[in-house]
């Protein structure tokens, strides 16, 4: 998995690049198939922005967490697409099983 990480108004640290990255781990648990990440990190007077745009098998997964903390909103993004992940994830196994419970009922 390649994690690319951007900054706009903010310079990416080494702490903040390795903290993104055990953060990003996590979601390779879910979902295997992950391949690159487009991590952006924004600062803007108060508030700090982290959003995140994921190639999956049909289509994108995107998402931005806004918090007063930018480790917070790291963690706030991670659980947001942890969620769209399963659930990406379990709209692809149970399309399969509908299938098959079709063909089972009618033989």
């Amino acid at each position: 998995m390649q994690i690319d990480i951007t900054g706009q108004h903010l310079d990416i640290t080494p702490a903040l690049r390795s903290y993104v990255q055990n953060k990003f781990e996590r979601l390779e648990r879910h979902f295997d198939l992950l391949t690159d990440i487009h991590v952006v990190l924004t600062v803007s007077k108060l508030e700090h922005k982290a959003e995140a745009t994921l190639p999956v098998v049909h289509g994108k997964i995107f998402a931005d967490a806004v918090d007063a903390d930018m480790y917070a909103a790291i963690d706030a993004l991670t659980d947001k697409l942890d969620r769209q992940l399963k659930k990406h994830k379990e709209k692809l196994t149970d399309h399969t099983d509908r299938a098959s419970v079709r063909t089972n009922a009618i033989t």
